[in-house]
């Protein structure tokens, strides 16, 4: 007998059907016996009558959480008992069978609500059990419906998506890098991409020309609020491009993706608005302001760019210059020699070809257009503390493979965790994404980060120095 989904129920009124899943609800009215059977699409209420014994008895064992596959005749509910606020609400199954495939411990916390009201600690440790409930489900399945319209939408317009290497070379670009030793190389080390940046690039001068990918970074940053280790963006980069052809392409992708997945949404304005920099700062304090009408609306999606940035912000601990958003962006110059005199005089007041998209008071995207001139590269890597020999060591890869002849290019980086986090109404990442670390990097539920042996600390020529 073939297993039908709740959701399809209605389409086999009168037929015997089979449903697998979890008993989410047990109810006893007298001699009958309820069930609400919930799998992937919904619930579908089964009814056991004590016409056979045996099979009655075999239900009064059924607990919640239980899974289960029922065997029955499809059917509507009596007059009066239907529940229109779910899709199988106007049918129920006449149980004919009954088998129990596997019984379950009493859960450590309710299923059946949204689970906001419980410990977020213990979410994660039974993280397994939490993506159980409905809107845990849900979130996922739409992170999944956006990222197949993103592809599509992309694969329509000629780019092509290449997964770029997930262990390569530790690079200064921001934040610390996630190190992997090397077991067949001692002393030495790979480390886990912060962004596909140098990669993307490398495809640029490669030809591809148009490049897109959803891509698993990994930062080792300090606790920051709504941040994780590992997190997704949406990496896209193209060659003989400009900021407008870049942030038309943006604009139009998330437009036609709201349109589309979220209809009672609505977006603000069109085009986006392409704000200044200074002129936002001046106004909201902030590069990333809420700009909708009614900020307790999240219905109402404000986008608007930011444009303009500075190249450089000063950073007192470190008593240096950094990159605003990363040493590949293109200073507003057009020469080594014109940087060098401007940065000299005036470094803060270098401008760089740079936008972040902003949503309702988060940024969701950040972009650039690129140096590809390896003499202003070196320069700007310089000018910002490292030394000519390091920035040969780090990068003379990148800058050797300028010299084969390297076309303009520029791209964009999304945040997709953010940016579906908006869509879904949820207030933190954490929520739309499968398996997440908590607020300090913990997976309570695989108790990472944890110990090795150490016969594999010995392989990998690794000595751990206890503390005093």
């Amino acid at each position: 007998m073939n297993r039908v989904l709740s959701r399809d129920v209605k389409d086999y009124e009168g037929k015997e059907i089979a449903l697998t899943g979890w008993v989410d609800v047990r109810r006893d009215h007298g001699k009958l016996i309820f069930i609400d059977l919930r799998d992937r699409t919904g619930v579908m209420q089964v009814v056991f009558t004590p016409k056979d014994k045996d099979l009655h008895a075999l239900a009064e064992k059924l607990r919640p959480e239980w899974v289960v596959k029922i065997n029955g005749i499809v059917g509507k509910r009596p007059a009066g008992m239907e529940n229109p606020k779910i899709p199988g609400g106007y049918h129920e199954l006449q149980a004919t069978g009954l088998e129990i495939v596997s019984e379950a411990k009493t859960p450590p916390f309710d299923l059946m609500s949204d689970g906001r009201e419980i410990g977020e600690e213990i979410r994660m440790k039974y993280r397994y059990l939490d993506l159980r409930r409905p809107r845990m489900r849900r979130n996922l399945v739409m992170r999944a419906k956006i990222n197949k319209f993103i592809r599509d939408y992309l694969s329509e317009r000629d780019f092509v998506e290449v997964e770029t290497p997930d262990i390569g070379k530790s690079t200064p670009e921001g934040a610390r890098d996630y190190l992997i030793p090397s077991r067949l190389y001692p002393g030495k080390f790979y480390a886990l991409p912060q962004s596909p940046q140098q990669y993307k690039q490398l495809l640029m001068v490669a030809g591809l020309e148009k490049y897109f990918q959803i891509a698993r970074c990994f930062r080792d940053e300090d606790t920051r609020g709504d941040r994780q280790p590992e997190f997704t963006q949406l990496d896209i980069e193209m060659s003989f491009t400009s900021q407008d052809e870049v942030l038309g392409l943006i604009e139009d992708l998330y437009t036609k993706m709201v349109k589309e997945l979220y209809p009672e949404k609505k977006i603000k304005w069109s085009p986006f608005p392409r704000l200044n920099y200074v002129d936002v700062m001046a106004t909201y304090n902030s590069d990333k302001p809420d700009l909708r009408d009614n900020k307790e609306d999240p219905n109402e999606l404000a986008f608007a760019f930011i444009v303009n940035f500075p190249m450089f912000e000063w950073k007192e601990t470190e008593k240096r210059w950094d990159a605003v958003h990363h040493p590949f962006t293109k200073p507003n110059v057009k020469d080594k020699d014109e940087f060098m005199k401007l940065f000299n005089e005036a470094p803060e007041k270098i401008a760089a070809l740079q936008y972040d998209l902003v949503l309702n008071g988060y940024e969701v995207a950040g972009g650039s257009i690129r140096t590809t001139d390896p003499e202003l590269l070196a320069a700007v890597f310089e000018a910002m503390g490292n030394k000519p020999e390091d920035v040969r060591e780090k990068f003379g890869h990148l800058l050797e493979a300028f010299s084969y002849g390297v076309p303009p290019h520029g791209g964009i980086a999304s945040g997709l965790d953010r940016l579906i986090a908006i869509l879904q109404e949820e207030p933190n990442i954490r929520e739309v994404i499968a398996f997440p670390k908590t607020g300090d990097g913990r997976d309570l539920m695989m108790q990472a980060p944890s110990e090795v042996s150490k016969e594999q600390l010995r392989e990998l020529h690794i000595k751990i120095e206890q503390k005093e």
